[in-house]
């Protein structure tokens, strides 16, 4: 079969991401122990022991999600299964950077790096209340288009920003346009509308101040050509240029993360097993409902690992 690693994005985070494989693979620790001395801190101790809301905050959740999915992909290098054996990366928002990783094209320092000013920034754009995301459920992407159109139509923003699979679409905007976005979509015939939990309006027009924050702190980093060819979010075909991917990284602030149009992508390059590496398995079940004979799985503990060897 041929094979792609996706990882996950924000949302997954739990307190205890990861401590299993620190504890069962020194290559996994090692990871952590890299990460908190990237950042001066001693994020592995929020991520194993500390409060869920502090780890849900932004800056805390992209690098801590990064930090559990290259300690995952460490614990199967060492069971001899390495991200060469891939013929794709991808990631979800955050996961873009977490693939990057994994492919050698920036290194584990730096991403942890970026994804603190990442966080940092996309909080800081816009105050809090302000924004809003919401999953809109049972209309196709085209449909949530049309809708976010009609809901920014009084001058606010209001976008598609993530679309996840054929019945599942986030828009994400001014707070007031977000729930008309809701109220339309209801209108039009979505199974539901259900307002997000996040802290700020991610991947639309409203981030734009966070894109140029990153454009400049992409600018101070390597960025080297990946080991696999990366999915990329913003244009769901495969890129390897170094130049390509520091732009696509800022316009994905900003930009819809076309995920349902990224596995459809790779389906048609001949992808037949998605492993999904790191916390949580949220884009495994986005990828039966885009394409049911993906063979999916999710590897995020020394458990998950042990059945692959078995």
């Amino acid at each position: 079969m041929t094979r792609a690693f996706v990882f996950p994005g924000q949302g997954a985070q739990t307190i205890g991401m990861g401590k299993a494989l620190a504890d069962a693979y020194p290559q996994a620790k090692a990871i952590f122990d890299e990460v908190d001395d990237a950042l001066g801190e001693a994020l592995s101790a929020l991520i194993w022991e500390g409060d869920i809301e502090a780890l849900t905050l932004t800056q805390n959740a992209q690098p801590a999600l990064m930090a559990t999915s290259l300690a995952a992909l460490r614990a199967l290098e060492a069971e001899g299964f390495g991200v060469t054996d891939a013929a794709f990366v991808a990631g979800h928002s955050l996961g873009e950077y977490s693939a990057l990783a994994a492919a050698g094209a920036i290194s584990v320092a730096d991403t942890a790096r970026l994804l603190r000013i990442r966080g940092q920034a996309m909080q800081a754009a816009v105050p809090v209340g302000v924004g809003a995301m919401a999953a809109l459920l049972g209309l196709d992407f085209a449909a949530v288009q049309e809708v976010a159109a009609e809901a920014a139509a009084e001058g606010e923003v209001c976008q598609a920003a993530n679309d996840n699979d054929p019945g599942q679409v986030v828009v994400s905007g001014h707070k007031a346009a977000v729930e008309r976005a809701c109220e339309i979509a209801k209108a039009k015939g979505a199974k539901r509308a259900v307002l997000l939990p996040v802290s700020a309006p991610f991947h639309c027009a409203l981030m734009d101040p966070a894109a140029k924050v990153m454009a400049e702190a992409l600018d101070d980093v390597d960025i080297s050509t990946p080991c696999v060819p990366l999915v990329a979010n913003v244009e769901a075909a495969a890129v390897t240029d170094p130049t390509t991917i520091r732009s696509l990284l800022v316009e994905q602030v900003t930009g819809s993360v076309r995920w349902r149009e990224s596995v459809a992508y790779m389906a048609a390059q001949g992808v037949t097993e998605i492993w999904e590496i790191g916390a949580g398995k949220a884009l495994s079940g986005m990828v039966r409902r885009i394409d049911r004979d993906i063979a999916c799985t999710a590897i995020g503990t020394p458990e998950d690992i042990a059945k692959l060897t078995a």
